[in-house]
């Protein structure tokens, strides 16, 4: 049994009580069968699960990451390198929308759950694709105007007979496993705040954790914990901090002075940011909650912190106590945080043998392209080391002061550059995976540029993007923005974190690949920008079986097991993903509406409809409006449009240079009156009509210059 019992339950009732009763439904939960048995595990099943690792119930997966390691690995191994060929699609599940779907399924004794786009939440018989219940929390459409970037949920979180389900427009809900009906709901956000919630909460030692998402638009970003049974609040921890002066009352007061002293200026006037909108992992152990955090806000420090400064706890690792929620150490990643590298991509927690020494140690590879190896009892940094080449923005971590030493090339001013990462990063947030057994990291890695400047100044508007990239030198940020879509590519990367080296990678033709899941049977697997679900060796990267799937799943897949059976399953719904030259040949990218696909060993007899058929690209108008209107518009595009359509208008969740002449003739009603509020465009209420005129003129601009007879430049 577990040597973490669950405070305040004797064991005997743990393994006597029931997981959960069964309600009437509410009026947002469905039934698909009155009479289906109640869904979900005992008590002592989830105590198991959830404290003893995986070792004792492969068959679930009932943590984001499997296990409260994080590690994404299963010891399942009936689907293994000598039987993957045998594997066929037993079930699937449409998802009703055509947004992206980022979510990591939970298995809890044979039940699937899993949240889609605009975090509506559905049960499943994990072994037959029989629907239980569903929830839909009904987010008000306007959230996805202030959501970078998508309407879109990580996950689930699931304990003691209740899922625990994060609403994009910041509210926890939880809900009745067996029938889905509502138990409690709690606002995560403050007020006046721009808040979402995008990740997965946790659970830790009984609390639910969460993070919200915001920092692009002008918050101030925290850490909160809830009582998982209750949903009361029981402790907060500020990211960064607020007024001077003014303390907060919360777990974070006593080392908000600490980093209030590496702030100057008048930065809690604009939020600060340092949203964890992802990554957060827990050790029962040392009972230690680690969530890695967000870039500034504004973006650039001479907006936030005029006279410089480290900016804690921008970029950093932040551990705090999971009961308390007090500081315990942080380790900072990028001082000064003024790029876009968010850290919050999800750490793994592990044992590394350095130096003839077993430690217990953090892993992370967030965004500015450095793989850390972290003492995750004190933060102490043992290793750093680039994971991917071609990166000009930092030469190495200086390991005596732990800071990344920066180039030349890393300081913004009003003249454009080409910076490499991008804003995609060398790896975002897409999840990596550990296995112990080859003692490798599997990275969705990627080369990825921006081009990057500094306006002179920015007009903050909360809620509206922070970033104030500069405008200048058209010419050569032409030439710059070309380089960087050609020199952009991803692959899967194999990674040994005790070596800090490159052991096998596998290309693909583009960057914006999905996470990856691996096995005890020498397996990774990971979605890829092909469309299809490729499995490959663990120990070399052989390709072993690859299956169309009509879409990307940026998630990673998960594998569980009913009545001896393995079975994968992840979620196919492409999240249009900052991607550059997916129009190949004239063609323009195309995908399936989202799915839930679900594969097991012999499965037969299961298709999928047919892939859409492209749409035809269509040239755009050749009205040419004066350079004045253009500059207006390009100035109001990146505040309003470009958190969700990309900087230069140049891919994100709808690449507007495509835009058909249908959506030219209504381009202000759907901007301005929400006449697609339905498909996740809300109206605009700050913009004026002529301002509407000023982004559309510069929206066919940018498509006349790269247009290039049948596709974008």
């Amino acid at each position: 049994m577990s040597r973490f019992p669950l405070p305040g339950l004797p064991l005997f009732i743990l393994i006597l009580s029931l997981w959960g009763c069964n309600p009437p439904a509410e009026e947002t939960a469905s039934s698909a069968a009155a009479a289906a048995p109640a869904a979900g595990p005992t008590a002592a099943a989830m105590h198991q699960a959830r404290y003893a690792a995986a070792a004792s119930e492969p068959q679930n997966w009932v943590n984001y990451g499997g296990t409260w390691k994080e590690q994404r690995f299963s010891t399942l191994s009936a689907i293994n390198d000598q039987t993957v060929g045998r594997l066929g699609l037993a079930w699937y599940a449409e998802l009703g929308t055509l947004r992206g779907v980022e979510g990591t399924p939970l298995v809890v004794d044979g039940v699937l759950y899993n949240i889609s786009a605009w975090s509506v939440t559905t049960a499943y018989n994990a072994a037959t694709g029989e629907k239980l219940w569903q929830y839909d929390p009904k987010v008000p459409p306007e959230y996805s105007r202030i959501t970078c970037c998508g309407t879109v949920s990580r996950g689930v979180a699931a304990w003691n007979g209740k899922i625990i389900i994060p609403a994009l427009d910041g509210r926890l809900i939880a809900v009745d496993a067996a029938s889905g009906s509502k138990l409690w709901e709690t606002d995560t956000k403050l007020p006046g705040q721009p808040l979402s919630i995008t990740g997965a909460p946790r659970i830790a030692n009984g609390l639910v954790v969460i993070g919200n998402s915001g920092g692009d638009v002008g918050s101030r970003g925290y850490m909160t914990a809830y009582n998982a049974d209750t949903g009361e609040k029981v402790w907060r921890f500020f990211i960064v901090p607020g007024e001077p002066g003014k303390a907060d009352g919360e777990a974070s007061d006593p080392v908000m002075a600490m980093a209030a002293a590496t702030w100057t200026g008048e930065w809690w006037k604009q939020g600060g940011g340092g949203n964890n909108w992802d990554g957060i992992a827990y050790d029962p152990e040392l009972n230690l909650v680690y969530f890695p955090t967000g870039n500034g806000s504004p973006h650039h420090m001479k907006f936030r912190s005029p006279q410089g400064g480290d900016n804690l706890f921008l970029c950093s690792i932040v551990a705090v106590d999971a009961s308390t929620g007090e500081y315990r150490w942080h380790y900072q990643e990028v001082p000064s945080e003024q790029w876009d590298y968010d850290c919050t991509s999800q750490p793994l927690l592990g044992e590394l043998t350095l130096d003839g020494v077993e430690r217990k140690v953090l892993m992370h590879a967030p965004k500015h392209a450095y793989f850390y190896v972290i003492d995750r009892e004190t933060g102490e940094l043992l290793s750093a080391e680039h994971y991917v080449p071609n990166t000009n923005w930092s030469s190495h971590v200086d390991m005596a002061t732990g800071r990344p030493v920066l180039n030349n090339v890393a300081y913004p001013s009003s003249e454009p550059v080409l910076l490499s990462p991008g804003f995609g990063g060398g790896h975002s947030w897409n999840p990596m995976s550990f296995n112990p057994q080859t003692g490798l990291v599997y990275i969705p890695a990627q080369e990825t540029y921006q081009v990057y400047s500094v306006a002179d100044e920015l007009n903050f508007r909360l809620g509206s993007s922070t970033w104030a990239g500069g405008r200048g030198n058209p010419d050569l940020r032409r030439t710059l923005n070309q380089q960087m879509q050609d020199n952009e590519k991803g692959y899967l990367l194999a990674w040994d974190p005790v070596q800090q080296r490159e052991v096998w990678r596998v290309p693909h033709p583009h960057s914006g690949n999905g996470g990856t899941l691996t096995t005890a049977g020498n397996l990774v697997l990971q979605s890829t920008i092909r469309k299809t679900l490729s499995i490959y060796s663990a120990d070399k990267g052989e390709l072993l079986w690859e299956q169309p799937i009509d879409s990307v799943a940026p998630g990673g897949p998960i594998t569980y097991e009913v009545d001896g059976r393995q079975y994968i399953a992840l979620n196919a719904g492409w999240n249009s993903a900052l991607v550059y030259g997916l129009n190949e040949g004239g063609v323009p990218f195309s995908y399936a509406p989202a799915r839930l696909l679900v594969f097991a060993l012999d499965a037969s007899g299961v298709q999928l409809p047919p892939p859409p058929a492209p749409a035809e690209l269509v040239a755009p108008p050749a009205t040419q409006y004066p350079e004045a209107q253009v500059a207006r518009g390009e100035q109001l595009f990146a505040g309003t449009c470009q958190l969700c359509h990309g900087q230069n208008a140049i891919g994100g969740l709808k690449d507007l240079r495509y835009m058909t002449s249908e959506v030219h003739a209504e381009f202000n009603s759907i901007v301005l009156l929400g006449t697609r509020a339905d498909k996740g465009m809300p109206r605009q209420e700050t913009l004026t009509e002529a301002q509407a005129d000023d982004i559309h003129a510069y929206l066919i601009s940018r498509a006349q210059e790269d247009w290039q007879g049948g596709f974008m430049q």
